[in-house]
């Protein structure tokens, strides 16, 4: 196996049809410089490329992610848009995606979880945007991400009050799904990844594709048109007739 390169800040690895990306800056503490933005947003283009069918998002420790690059902020010579250039790649990844969160993620940091479908978190991560400390406004969809999953009262107390949630105080407001060890943190990301990349990969993708769009409506009915016609098009794929299959031969057997 090759040596990891030491110039590139986001390493990868494929196993089991999981894309692990690892945030690999700890000398400066994971920090959203242009760098490591421009390798996150390589690495899950690559990753998919290669026919990745979930992505894990770590980090190299101590800290998951120590928001945006203080050095980049102050010399504002890359464009904000160009910036978020892995958060967008990351938020845009048609398959599930899980952060396995075991560190603080500040400021800009906090945008990469909640970027991902599901966020695992253990008792040492800590969710704190601090974007007013520094004199700045919250950027990358940060309100929009962070109200949907803990509320609009959640997001004000968090940006506007600097109330920092804990991993397992995070599960309980619904910003991560589980608060785990340390020592569980990559076994549970990884099986959670596992289960969806053993899934029809197209279904899993359409299925993504319409949690999301879901969120977008507020009429009910316009929500079962989308999912009728999703529903329509897994009946018609093979793998629904795979799948009833299986299904009839396992109660056959049983019956016996």
């Amino acid at each position: 196996m090759s040596k990891p390169d030491p110039d590139v800040l986001v390493e990868s690895r494929l196993t089991d049809g999981v894309a692990v990306l690892t945030l690999a800056d700890p000398d400066h503490r994971n920090a959203l410089s242009r760098q490591l933005s421009d390798d996150l947003a390589h690495a899950v283009g690559a990753a998919l490329d290669d026919g990745a069918r979930a992505l894990v998002l770590g980090a190299a420790p101590p800290v998951f992610c120590a928001g945006g690059s203080l050095d980049a902020l102050l010399a504002r010579t890359d464009p904000l848009p160009e910036m978020f250039a892995g958060l967008t790649a990351l938020a845009g990844a048609p398959v599930p995606t899980v952060a396995a969160v075991a560190g603080p993620a500040i400021g800009a940091g906090v945008n990469l979880p909640l970027a991902c479908d599901l966020v695992i978190a253990t008792p040492r991560a800590r969710f704190d945007p601090r974007f007013l400390d520094v004199g700045i406004h919250p950027g990358g969809g940060h309100l929009f991400r962070l109200a949907s999953r803990v509320g609009a009262q959640g997001a004000a107390a968090m940006v506007l009050c600097g109330d920092v949630l804990t991993g397992q105080e995070a599960v309980e407001r619904g910003l991560a799904w589980r608060c785990v060890d340390e020592s569980d943190l990559d076994r549970t990301a990884m099986a959670l990844a596992r289960r969806a990349a053993a899934r029809p990969a197209r279904l899993v993708r359409r299925t993504k594709e319409t949690l999301h769009r879901s969120l977008t409506l507020n009429d009910p009915d316009a929500a079962f048109a989308l999912e009728l016609d999703a529903q329509e098009w897994s009946m018609d794929q093979p793998e629904f007739t795979e799948a009833l299959a299986r299904v009839r031969a396992r109660i056959t057997e049983a019956r016996r």
